[in-house]
């Protein structure tokens, strides 16, 4: 589930079976850092909207927490609160570019490169671009066709319709 995306839009989406147990790695290591932070008095965090008001005790929930929270605290400006947020997009963007570099990529790529990436490689596996507009949460095709990077070519998997009719 991806909440609150661009266009403050929830989305459904998959997530790849060989993430899963390092995934569950990280989600061990944020509950018990988020853990030492309720032991230590900093017991909230930030909610969305109007939901600390409507569910007051919400932000002491591990269910709220993050994922991939932010090694250190900081002061909230909006509520002057002290708790521990994500991290940022630049720790990403150093985190995925030093990934880069171990990984031998010398292709210079950002982060929005993975929603390119993730679009043409669903595409080039053969699935139809609805659907990737959908998992993508694209409200127009087109913006779905922008993110699609296909090499024109020849692909031995096409069959010509006249084929498929004779053949039926």
């Amino acid at each position: 589930m991806v909440r609150d995306g661009k266009g403050q839009k929830d989305r459904m989406t998959f997530l790849p079976k060989q993430v899963i147990p390092e995934l569950q790695r990280q989600i061990a290591w944020a509950t018990q850092l988020q853990q030492q932070d309720i032991d230590e008095g900093f017991d909230k965090v930030y909610l969305p909207f109007a939901l600390s008001r409507k569910y007051p005790n919400a932000g002491r929930e591990i269910g709220w927490r993050w994922v991939f929270p932010s090694r250190q605290r900081s002061r909230d400006k909006r509520s002057g609160n002290v708790w521990r947020h994500h991290i940022s997009e630049e720790q990403f963007a150093v985190a995925l570019k030093a990934a880069q570099k171990a990984a031998g990529i010398t292709k210079n790529g950002v982060p929005h490169s993975l929603r390119h990436s993730f679009a043409t490689h669903l595409v080039e596996d053969g699935t139809d671009l609805p659907t990737v507009q959908k998992l993508m949460g694209h409200k127009d095709i087109e913006t779905t066709m922008n993110y699609v990077h296909v090499e024109v070519g020849f692909d031995s998997r096409l069959q010509s319709p006249v084929d498929r009719l004779l053949q039926g």
